[in-house]
């Protein structure tokens, strides 16, 4: 009986937990069908009384707004896939090859991962800055494609798998590459889902280096986007919840794709090969 009412205790925490995180979501998305005297209405309205598109269509009217979401959607995108390929790369070399100066290496890797990237802004401007690229959405792609943690996953995700499988294609004549294309990768599949979620979410919000690089309005990504309504649309608190909405979106979208590999992305660190 105890048990029980702990169980029921902690369903009730859970979905308490649940409702608070996902309240300000909800207030973003129903504030972007609200009009302005009802946004800042005191008492608020919980359910938009009177929905109305007038934000969205304000947006789209006198904003670039669909521009910066294929900006933003270009750069998460092609970052994903660079940074997958190549950390998944990485992983299989890591933990498959034997080799003078890997376990340096991957200590290198892990050291990087302590080092807060606030302290790489200034090499970084300097570097895009002399490769022409400031201003430019290949400026907030490439310090992506070697992130880190995507590297340090894939490792950690590689150790679990059996080194007889490879072994065993090798017997079978596979090539390096055949080793890696129709033996590793099917394998990892999982684990290169989970990144691609981190990978997308990390470039997507990645707002500080973006503001820096990004000045031009048809270069800007949603997010730096976004932050130049504030000062545009600086009493219309239903246009600014819109446009975040439509920010929203795509990461949604990506999330849901790949929910069922988040939780082995999560716990892979956990797991010994």
């Amino acid at each position: 009986m105890l048990a029980k009412l702990l169980g029921w205790i902690a369903d009730v925490l859970l979905y308490a937990c649940a409702i608070f995180f996902l309240f300000p979501l909800y207030w973003m998305i129903t504030g972007s069908f609200k009009d302005q005297s009802t946004t800042i209405k005191i008492p608020p309205d919980l359910v938009p009384l009177n929905p109305t598109l007038v934000n969205y269509l304000r947006l789209i009217k006198d904003s670039e707004i669909f521009q910066w979401l294929l900006n933003s959607v270009l750069v998460a995108g092609i970052a994903t896939l660079l940074a997958c390929v190549i950390a998944t790369m990485a992983g299989y070399a890591l933990t498959k090859h034997k080799f003078t100066g890997q376990a340096l290496i991957f200590g290198a890797v892990v050291t990087t991962m302590m080092i807060p990237r606030q302290l790489g802004l200034v090499p970084m401007f300097t570097l895009m800055r002399d490769l022409h690229l400031v201003n430019n959405l290949g400026s907030v792609i490439l310090p992506i494609l070697a992130l880190p943690f995507a590297v340090f996953l894939m490792k950690q995700f590689s150790q679990t798998i059996p080194h007889e499988l490879l072994e065993a294609g090798k017997i079978d004549g596979c090539s390096e590459i055949g080793l890696f294309t129709r033996i590793f990768l099917p394998v990892v599949k999982p684990g290169i889902g989970a990144l691609a979620i981190f990978v997308f979410s990390f470039t997507w919000n990645d707002y500080l280096w973006q503001l820096i690089m990004l000045s031009d309005s048809k270069q800007m990504t949603i997010n730096v986007g976004i932050s130049t309504l504030i000062s545009e649309f600086s009493a219309n608190y239903g246009a600014q919840m819109a446009a975040a909405t439509l920010g929203f979106v795509p990461i949604f979208i990506i999330f849901i794709m790949f929910q069922r590999y988040f939780v082995k992305g999560i716990t892979v660190g956990s797991v010994k090969g």
